[in-house]
C-alpha cells in the first residue's frame, strides 16, 4: 500500500516537473527577447527540475541518493536565480536591447541616475 502510494506521488511529481519544463521550453521558443526568454528558462526550468528531483528523492531506496537529490534541489534554488540575473545584467551591459514594445528599462534609468549623481559630485577642475 505504501509503496504504491509513493509510486503514485512520484509519478505525479514527475508529470508536474515535466509540464513546468515544457512551459520553459515553449517560453524560450515563443517569447520575444533575450530577457523574457531567460526569465522563462530560469523560473520554469528551475521549478521543473526541482520537482523532478523531489520525485527522485521520494522514490529513492537509498538515503544517499535521496540526500543527493535534495542537495541538487538546494543547488538549483541557490544558483539559478543569481546566475540568470548576472547573465541578464551582462547582456544589458553588452547592448542587447529590450523588446521594442517594452515600456520601461529600470536598469538603464538607474544607471543614468547614478551617472548624474557621480558627475555632480566631481569637482570642476576649471573653477580652481
Amino acid at each position: 500500500m505504501t509503496a504504491s502510494l509513493l509510486n503514485y506521488c512520484a509519478g505525479v511529481l514527475i508529470l508536474i516537473g515535466a509540464l513546468y519544463t515544457l512551459t520553459a521550453s515553449i517560453g524560450i521558443l515563443r517569447l520575444p527577447d533575450l530577457y523574457t526568454r531567460m526569465h522563462a528558462a530560469s523560473k520554469s526550468g528551475t521549478l521543473g527540475s526541482c520537482v523532478m528531483l523531489l520525485a527522485l528523492a521520494l522514490q529513492a531506496t537509498d538515503l544517499s541518493i535521496a540526500l543527493r537529490a535534495l542537495a541538487g534541489v538546494l543547488f538549483f534554488l541557490l544558483t539559478v536565480p543569481i546566475s540568470s540575473h548576472l547573465l541578464a545584467k551582462a547582456a544589458h551591459g553588452a547592448g542587447f536591447g529590450l523588446w521594442e514594445r517594452s515600456k520601461l528599462d529600470d536598469l538603464k534609468t538607474a544607471e543614468e541616475k547614478l551617472r548624474r549623481r557621480t558627475s555632480a559630485d566631481k569637482p570642476d577642475p576649471s573653477k580652481n
